[in-house]
């Protein structure tokens, strides 16, 4: 693979309160691009000044949805330096994302390179307040200037990066959750284990509707027997019943989160039981009846963990630990948070400095 072209931008923009922007709306002043076409694979690696991309309206994506993207984050530690959290697991998502598409694969190694170019030099805009960060989004893309269907001939992968705060104003607060009982967000065999933007589209609907009606967030059922408890919003979803953490198995319709499997290991080094496994929404109201239901968190890299206070289910309410912050919620989030920035050690070694 071919050297990256750098090109520093002449106007550098300033940076942001972070504390007074909504998440993901302020960009950095620079972006990678690299080009695909089927002759010449992946070429013209670059950074550039960020600034809008030049595509024809005949372009694949806009009539296809040929899409696939990542969310990942660089963290600001106390000693200053700044450190990307399971980078290697994005990238392999990426490519797994991309077959499921029909989009071309990226060298692994190659892209860990160019994300740690990329960050490096946009290190300055990684926040240091506290709970701040460094928001990534790598996204592929077919650019075709053509209307037959057919798998991508030429792509475009680029990555930009977004100074943020919490996901939620509110922060680590408990939300109200809305369990979807007509929309589906993805069924097996489909697209719903790869990051692609039309899963996000078709999730639109529901959660207006619902958050209409008070909600935060849309928990949705399996697309095929609307039985079984599958995610929440955008992320994936976990419960303590009684003594016993579980979480919806990855049957192909879910998306096989980092956070998610991240909050996996530490439980197990913990001693908790955790189940993957298909939950039925009436276990889990029945749960809820009875007190057996104790916690339940969102978990995913935007949020990192979020906990749920309230179900709602065909009329009716069910309060979930009091409707407050469960202590596995609490340690998780705390756990994550601190790897990630660097409070607490790092016994896995998931964070990889930015050198």
């Amino acid at each position: 693979m071919e050297q990256i072209r750098v090109e520093k931008t002449k106007t550098p923009k300033q940076k942001p309160d972070v504390s007074k922007i909504p998440f993901g709306t302020v960009f950095s002043d620079h972006m990678f691009i690299m080009d695909y076409d089927k002759a010449e694979g992946w070429h013209d690696a670059r950074i550039i000044p960020f600034g809008p991309l030049c595509l024809s309206p005949a372009a694949t994506v806009f009539h296809y949805g040929m899409e696939i993207f990542e969310g990942m984050k660089a963290y600001r530690a106390p000693d200053g330096r700044v450190r990307l959290f399971r980078p290697q697991e994005n990238i392999k998502r990426l490519n797994n994302s991309a077959e499921r598409m029909c989009l071309p694969k990226v060298d692994e190694d190659f892209m860990l390179d160019a994300l740690m170019q990329f960050v490096r030099l946009e290190q300055d805009w990684t926040p240091s307040l506290p709970n701040t960060s460094l928001y990534i989004r790598p996204f592929l893309m077919a650019v075709d200037a053509d209307l037959a269907v057919h798998g991508a001939k030429r792509c475009m992968l680029v990555v930009i990066a977004s100074p943020v705060g919490n996901y939620y104003a509110a922060g680590l607060s408990p939300v109200s959750i809305l369990i979807e009982d007509e929309d589906v967000r993805a069924v097996r065999g489909g697209t719903g284990f790869a990051k692609c933007g039309g899963n996000y589209a078709a999730a639109m609907r529901a959660g207006e509707r619902a958050e209409e009606k008070g909600y935060s967030q849309v928990l949705w059922l399996d697309g095929v027997e609307r039985k079984y408890i599958e995610e929440v919003g955008s992320m994936n979803v976990m419960f303590m019943l009684g003594d016993k953490v579980v979480t919806p198995k990855l049957t192909g319709s879910v998306l096989p989160g980092i956070t998610r499997k991240s909050c996996i290991r530490l439980m197990e080094s913990w001693g908790a039981t955790v189940e993957e496994r298909l939950l039925p929404v009436d276990e889990l109201l029945e749960a809820a009846r009875s007190g057996q239901l104790k916690e339940a968190w969102g978990c995913g890299t935007a949020a990192v963990v979020s906990p749920i206070g309230t179900l709602a289910y065909a009329g009716e309410e069910y309060s979930v630990g009091g409707g407050g912050i469960g202590p596995m919620t609490e340690r998780l989030f705390d756990t994550l948070t601190g790897i990630q920035w660097g409070r607490i050690p790092d016994p896995y070694g998931w964070t990889v400095p930015v050198k």
